[in-house]
């Protein structure tokens, strides 16, 4: 900071202070940040919760709203929230209160809702003086205790009342219902999981505690969605997810063909992945139909009643509906990724990304914390009961003299306790007994509670002191949960699946996502390059700009690959759906690819992967390349053959037929053998023919049983068979004879 800069004099300044300003901004950010870590975006390990949550759930058993009584409307319970516990918007509150009550947002719901909570389709909830709710069997798990000092209590926020600081969490919430929250500077997010495959893994860990994430994956194999689906991760990728607390899921829509008979079929999708709105991802297919994007698509629809039903109706019925739904999954929600960052508030104060087992042990430890403090609680109070029963029977061996004292003393208190030794509890307990408990029966039912009672003072007693019979304890409980939440019962049956994404032609979902239209592609001399609709048979009408003409043009299809070769022996790949349209004069090719600035195009062609071609320079070297190998994903395209200036790659011919015809500038043609050329992916090449000056002029592939045939300037067809061109055979690179009569001036085989 520079010089202190003090405010204008004048009126009552006695009060202001200067404060630099840097530090006070940070001494708030970071009392910002804490609160919103602490006390709003992240969930407690221990019991799942975070702090609006946890008040709603506890609110409502203030209220006595369990799972037996009649249900109250969310307006009451928002107000006792707000009013006693969470001082914010009851928006806000209500609309955590809906989520917890919402079947397709949580995988064990807190809250039994009566009227609209909103649905999958992304509508709000009704208002909450329309709505009513009251707690589910889970609330009362996570709660179970919570009156016998299972778990600390703190003053709210006016400090009229107190709340509980974690609830005593016999669920493991934290993981069945997952969590999702933005903090400052950092963030959570839990799937939801399946509470029994929870409750073996947690009783794997009490017998193993050292038991590694790849063992607690054979319990939890991964997440189980709300709403299902299916997760196609792999086994590897899921164990590193749950060994760092940090990856991700990817959960596909669930489907099915319906056969509609005679052939014909359509897609049903009946589960989508979690958290996606279903009229929002009908809407982007629809957006994606009208736009053409989606080609193999005929027509979506939304057949959903309480189930979801969504069709999806194929083009024909020869379309392959994996390859159809590979695509959908490319190019909508029917695919998303679930992230997972297990951000939590361990101890309920330090909030730290933690691994599977360590979320586990934590909620483990919790549980047994909560088992010895409820232990001690009964304790104390099984402690209280038996001073008290204890002075009762002494009273009752001695039931006449304590009338006598009562009836004839005016302080019977002090003179009860110095008779008999008693406490101040005992002779209040003996003051206080109503005269008909004084039957001979009522003796008989002190001596057996006070029996009862000595034995499980032992039994508690036995528990606190070992470790084995706590956890044994503990176990007990996570398999009464288990019992209760078990895969055999409707709420407990695991609803997401796991499936290998199915091994579809990357090609084919590439093809499916482009529509089909038939184009001509037309290259000027210049490099300019445009696509026009249709195939045109005559390029005489083309129009260039001044000074350019035609280069190449050829039909070819929107969904083609199109492949460019150039002078530099370098190949670009681009698509014909990318290519611009035939209006004016088209795009520069430089604009598209990386092509230097003193190459030219060659040639360009559409890509036939099955087909081989035979590239020559100027030199007279060349080599067969096969055309899988032209095809360049990127922009800086592939360098095939190495030439250097002033050498340039001069001919692209397809490979045919077992022989090869050359012809120099030098009008001396070389026949020979197809099998003497090497085939490369990238090189030189080798001598395809010999000149002392001069170059090559042109080169075709043949069938040596079908001859060599050619074309002279005036449109005339020469053949020559194997034994006319008997004096032309030879070996590769040798210097061959002068052409046949007849052949071309222009040294091409095609006039």
């Amino acid at each position: 900071m520079g010089q202190e800069i003090l405010p204008p004099s004048g009126g009552d300044d006695d009060n202001i202070q200067p404060v630099d300003l840097k530090a006070a901004l940070e001494q708030r950010y970071l009392a910002y940040a804490l609160s919103t870590i602490m006390h709003r975006a992240l969930p407690d390990v221990r019991d799942g919760l975070k702090p609006v949550h946890r008040r709603i759930v506890y609110a409502m058993n203030e209220m006595g709203l369990r799972p037996t009584s009649a249900f109250r409307k969310c307006a009451k319970i928002v107000g006792e929230v707000m009013g006693n516990y969470h001082p914010h918007g009851d928006q806000s509150i209500y609309d955590a209160l809906a989520r917890l009550a919402q079947d397709f947002s949580q995988r064990y719901t807190l809250v039994n809702g009566q009227g609209n909570f909103g649905n999958i389709d992304g509508d709000s909830p009704a208002a909450m003086r329309y709505t009513e709710s009251k707690m589910t069997a889970v609330s009362e798990l996570l709660l179970e205790g919570i009156d016998q000092d299972a778990v600390d209590f703190r003053d709210t926020y006016d400090e009229s009342n107190s709340e509980p600081v974690v609830l005593p969490g016999a669920f493991p919430n934290l993981l069945a219902n997952g969590s999702s929250g933005i903090a400052v500077g950092m963030a959570t997010s839990i799937p939801s999981h399946n509470a029994h495959e929870l409750c073996d893994a947690a009783l794997h860990l009490i017998k193993h505690p050292d038991a590694t994430v790849e063992k607690l994956v054979e319990f939890i194999p991964g997440p189980d969605f709300p709403t299902g689906g299916i997760i196609i991760d792999s086994r590897d990728s899921i164990i590193e997810s749950y060994r760092t607390g940090r990856g991700g899921f990817r959960v596909r829509a669930k489907w099915q063909t319906e056969d509609l008979g005679r052939g014909g079929y359509q897609i049903v999708v009946t589960e989508i992945p979690f958290q996606v709105q279903k009229s929002r991802l009908i809407e982007k297919i629809a957006e994606l139909l009208i736009a053409r994007k989606l080609p193999l698509l005929e027509d979506i629809r939304d057949e959903s009643a309480e189930d979801i039903r969504i069709v999806l109706v194929p083009k024909s019925r020869s379309v392959d509906p994996t390859i159809l739904m590979e695509s959908m999954f490319k190019l909508t929600e029917l695919e998303s990724r679930f992230p997972l960052n297990m951000n939590v508030l361990s101890m309920g104060r330090i909030p730290k990304v933690m691994a599977l087992n360590e979320v586990l042990k934590e909620w483990l430890d919790h549980r047994r914390e909560v088992l010895q403090r409820r232990s001690r609680f009964r304790l104390a109070a099984i402690d209280k009961r038996l001073e008290i029963l204890g002075g009762l029977l002494i009273a009752y061996l001695n039931i006449d003299e304590v009338i006598r004292i009562i009836r004839e003393e005016d302080e019977p208190k002090p003179v009860m306790m110095a008779r008999w030794d008693l406490t101040d509890n005992q002779v209040e307990a003996i003051l206080n007994m109503r005269l008909r408990a004084l039957r001979k029966l009522e003796e008989f039912e002190i001596r057996k509670e006070f029996d009862e009672l000595t034995k499980e003072k032992s039994e508690i007693e036995a528990l606190l002191a070992s470790d084995d019979k706590q956890w044994q304890t503990v176990a007990w409980e996570i398999g009464e949960v288990k019992k209760k939440f078990a895969k055999a019962t409707e709420v407990g049956r695991r609803r997401t699946e796991f499936a290998e994404a199915p091994e579809a032609d990357e090609e084919a979902i590439q093809q499916a996502m482009i529509e089909k239209e038939p184009i001509t592609v037309v290259i000027s001399e210049k490099g300019w390059i445009r696509a026009l609709k249709g195939h045109i048979s005559d390029t005489a009408t083309l129009t260039f700009k001044e000074g350019d003409g035609l280069k190449v043009a050829f039909p070819a299809q929107t969904t083609d690959k199109i492949l460019i070769v150039t002078t530099g022996g370098k190949a670009f790949t681009l698509g014909g759906d990318k290519l611009p349209g035939g209006r004016g004069h088209g795009e520069p090719l430089r604009i598209m690819v990386d092509m230097d600035n003193d190459q030219a195009v060659l040639t360009a062609f559409v890509h036939d992967p099955t087909r081989k071609q035979l590239i020559v320079s100027t030199a007279g070297n060349g080599f067969v390349v096969p055309e899988a190998e032209l095809v360049a994903n990127t922009r800086k395209g592939k360098q095939i053959m190495n030439v250097a200036l002033p050498e340039e790659t001069q001919l692209l011919v397809p490979v045919s037929g077992d022989h090869v015809a050359v012809v120099g500038e030098n009008r001396k043609l070389l026949v020979f053998p197809l099998a003497q050329v090497p085939e490369m992916s990238r090189g030189k090449g080798v001598r395809l023919q010999r000149y002392k000056d001069g170059g090559i002029s042109d080169v075709r592939c043949f069938a040596i049983s079908d001859g060599l045939v050619w074309e002279d300037s005036a449109g005339r067809t020469f053949t020559k068979n194997k034994d006319e061109l008997a004096e032309w055979l030879g070996d590769r690179a040798s210097a061959g004879r002068t052409v046949p009569k007849g052949f071309p001036r222009s040294g091409k085989f095609a006039g």
